[in-house]
């Protein structure tokens, strides 16, 4: 937007410029015409014929600033005129010519104003619908579409300045809402998969253990080792459905959530800077109080997208769960590390709560009636574990604390 702003004031102030240029050249340019006296060289011209051939011979059509020729005559008016004249003697008799001191370029001045006028708003048109209406019409269907369900729908890139990310981005942002509605689909068709075969192989064990214990009730066995014997079976067999209840919970449990990290380096003024320039103005606007203490830029290491995605989530459990007093950001730097800690005032979690806030699907007494996955922090730590980083809570004077730790460069 800045670049923007740039070339916007740029590209007015050489309109501006033009502009006044222009208009200073052709009001010049008419008063040069005027304190020269053309008219004057015309009617020397003009007298010069009037000597040689007489009156009749000046054509007036051709002159630009003589308007009428009269021959002193007692009888006329000879000096009763309203236009400016001049009175010359040649070959002995007055002649007055009347003339117009210049020619007045006025009506060329704002036909060329005009002209300017209508071709700026020509150039200004095409740019603003080549740089920004166009782009903006090729999406104009995207978000239906999306909410539709339809991903397949390209989003085509643009090389354009202005919005030529921004395209990418929707672009990217479909392709990963598609790959992710892919995993998801395949993840449900495994874990069904998995649940009718273990479904399956339950049924043997469970008949033989019924089959075993009806034995038992009709007396079949009454040889008192045979009776253990079956008793052993019976225990083998609920072994077996154990087993495969354990593999239910293990595939319940294992990662279901694509966490991809794109581990690189970044400044932490970078990071900062993405989290206030939104919340500065998101709390302003509920009137919490958000603060961000002083640090000392340095070069740290991990996802700065994904970094901000955590920082994100931790503020927003802040807003949603805090009393909506205040808000800070404190950032301490120790000799391999950035520690980045949020906190908030209004913590109502107890304390024997706050060790499974990371836990996945786990939500606190606090909670309430806000609305919720129990996903938020759980994302968090995965996220800073896969950075190389790190994540811990504690509740202070009734202030609750997360941090973040990020491995410095």
């Amino acid at each position: 937007m800045k670049q923007f702003d740039r070339i916007f004031i740029i590209v007015i102030t050489v309109i501006v410029i033009f502009f006044a240029g222009l208009n200073i050249i052709l009001v010049n340019n008419n008063k040069d015409l005027y304190n020269g006296r053309p008219y004057r060289v015309e009617i020397k011209r003009a007298a010069a014929i009037i000597k040689e051939k007489g009156i009749g011979s000046v054509d007036l059509e051709s002159c630009k600033y003589i308007t009428n020729i009269e021959k002193y005559n007692k009888s006329s008016n000879f000096y009763n005129t309203s236009s400016d004249y001049y009175i010359c003697s040649i070959n002995g008799a007055l002649y007055r010519f009347d003339y117009v001191p210049s020619i007045n370029n006025g009506n060329n001045i704002i036909i060329v104003n005009i002209f300017l006028a209508i071709m700026i708003v020509i150039t200004i048109f095409v740019f603003l619908r080549q740089k920004i209406l166009l782009p903006f019409e090729r999406l104009k269907d995207v978000p239906y579409e999306l909410s539709r369900g339809n991903l397949i729908i390209p989003v085509h890139e643009n090389k354009n300045r202005y919005f030529g990310k921004f395209l990418w981005g929707i672009d990217l942002l479909r392709e990963n809402i598609e790959q992710q509605k892919q995993r998801e689909l395949k993840l449900q068709k495994d874990k069904n998969t998995l649940l009718l075969s273990i479904s399956h192989d339950i049924k043997t064990p469970l008949s033989a253990i019924k089959l075993y214990s009806k034995a038992f009730l009709t007396n079949l066995y009454p040889d008192r080792e045979k009776q253990y014997e079956i008793i052993e079976k019976i225990n083998n067999k609920a072994d077996e459905i154990e087993g495969f209840v354990s593999q239910l919970a293990k595939a319940s449990s294992e990662e279901y959530l694509s966490l991809d990290v794109n581990a690189g380096e970044f400044f932490l003024s970078d990071i900062i800077n993405n989290i206030s320039g939104y919340y500065n103005e998101k709390l302003r606007l509920v009137n919490t109080k958000f603060d961000i203490g002083k640090y000392s830029d340095c070069l740290v290491s991990g996802d700065i997208d994904r970094g901000t995605e955590v920082l994100q989530n931790i503020i927003e459990n802040a807003i949603k769960y805090g009393d909506g007093y205040s808000i800070s950001i404190d950032i301490q730097e120790e000799e391999d590390s950035i520690l980045i800690a949020v906190k908030n005032s209004g913590c109502t979690l107890p304390e024997t709560e706050y060790p499974h806030i990371f836990d996945s699907f786990w939500r606190g007494s606090n909670a309430g009636n806000n609305k919720g996955s129990g996903l938020g922090l759980y994302i968090c730590r995965q996220l800073m574990y896969k950075m190389n980083g790190g994540i811990f809570a504690e509740i202070v004077n009734g202030f609750m604390i997360i941090t973040v730790i990020f491995p410095k460069v």
